[in-house]
């Protein structure tokens, strides 16, 4: 029998979209919210032009590593550290924060007290009827599950077994019917000093915020296999996987709600696969709401000397816009465009699939004829067309100062 709680989650599930709370929905009012260390600021959206306004701002206890909404769209959960990024430095400020969403303008309003985190949360997300939320640490490599309390504000810690959760883990996905996890596992690269660490896609069985019965899909033992991020397809059983250290987009068929081992189709992310000229990683990526598309990130950003100063070395920094076979599901690209700033980390569809936001998290030096110059951190903005197609359309120098613009995202209002 369902309680009342989770009957009223499963009807907002069912108003707000069939997978989970970000996506698709109706042409309507949209907020869209990105950070510069633990300042997250909301932007109005101009869909129609593909415009931005920035309105006000929140502060969190410490940097903005990832943010869920609830999937009603009244509440929105903030991941924060102090740590720096990759395996920098650990801090000792680490916390999950819920905030209101106003249902008119997007504005935040803080709703109840933070909740402690052990080390850094690099992603997460929360369960299909947003009972529980699900956080993905990568330094030391873990999984962690907090029910969401009746006043959905974040709550206790759900108990688990034992939990097998690979090396470095970037994202946790609850699948779309609400029985299974998977928790990207990127690895680490090799280095001359130490041995590639392998990557994994770790699948468990999911009931009430209990994980179980962990498998482990990692092609080829995990080796050369960097995975970072996943999106399920809208209304088919197709999920796809950024592969980070290899550049490829994987396509996984899935049965009985979860993903089978075999990669069924793998794709060149780049546009220039045979010139790389700096350490190219792929990032984000999406699966249109319409499921006839699929669009991901492309990013470098390494340093070589120039005149004294140390300035960007060159690369691809892209969204890629692949076509679905509507049958297949296999993903075949049609575009690779840039995105006119520095490394894209994240990028974000507005419901009704009609723009796409890419954030840049920092400013980059780079050559300007015989001198230099700074091309800044920001938002580019583009257009999508009924064909899939990106048309760049503006872009927001965001002023960072020594910290990162390091997470965006859109939720319908």
């Amino acid at each position: 029998m369902l309680n009342r709680r989770t009957f009223m989650s499963l009807m907002a599930s069912a108003a707000a979209m069939p997978q989970a709370a970000w996506a698709q929905g109706k042409p309507g009012k949209v907020a869209l919210y990105a950070n510069v260390g633990e300042v997250l600021t909301r932007y109005e959206v101009d869909v129609e032009n593909c415009a931005l306004t920035a309105r006000e701002s929140v502060t969190l206890p410490a940097g903005v590593q990832y943010c869920w909404p609830h999937v009603s769209r009244r509440y929105l959960y903030v991941a924060t550290s102090s740590s720096a990024s990759g395996t920098g430095p650990a801090g000792t400020q680490h916390h999950v924060t819920a905030f209101r969403i106003d249902p008119a303008s997007g504005a935040l309003t803080k709703h109840g007290e933070s909740i402690p985190l052990p080390v850094r949360p690099i992603h997460m997300s929360t369960d299909i009827t947003s009972e529980n939320i699900l956080v993905a640490f990568n330094n030391p490599s873990s999984l962690r599950v907090y029910r969401i309390n009746k006043d959905f504000t974040p709550g206790e810690e759900v108990k688990q077994g034992r939990v097998e959760t690979g090396i470095y883990a970037h994202q946790v996905r609850v699948t779309p019917d609400n029985r299974h996890v998977v928790l990207v596992t990127r690895g680490n690269e090799g280095t001359p000093a130490k041995a590639e660490d392998p990557g994994a896609l770790k699948v468990f069985d999911y009931n009430n915020g209990v994980l179980s019965n962990e498998t482990s899909i990692a092609p080829n033992g995990g080796k050369e296999y960097g995975p970072r991020h996943l999106d399920f397809h809208p209304t088919q059983p197709w999920m796809y996987v950024s592969i980070e250290t290899q550049n490829k987009m994987h396509m996984h068929r899935m049965e009985g709600g979860k993903p089978l081992p075999a990669v069924v189709y793998s794709k060149e992310t780049l546009a220039e696969p045979n010139n790389i000229r700096s350490r190219q990683a792929a990032s984000a990526l999406h699966v249109h709401p319409n499921g006839r598309f699929l669009y991901g990130s492309n990013r470098s950003q390494d340093m070589v000397d120039f005149e004294g100063k140390k300035v960007y070395k060159g690369g691809e920094n892209s969204i890629v816009v692949y076509s679905i076979n509507q049958t297949t599901g296999e993903p075949t690209q049609i575009q690779n465009i840039e995105t006119q700033m520095i490394h894209p980390r994240t990028f974000h569809i507005d419901p009704s699939g009609r723009m796409l936001v890419a954030e840049h998290n920092l400013p980059v030096v780079v050559r300007d004829g015989a001198g230099v110059k700074t091309v800044s951190a920001g938002l580019s903005v583009f257009r999508m067309g009924a064909d899939g197609k990106l048309e760049f359309v503006r872009k927001y120098d965001v002023d960072t100062g020594k910290k990162l613009m390091f997470w965006m995202g859109m939720v319908p209002l």
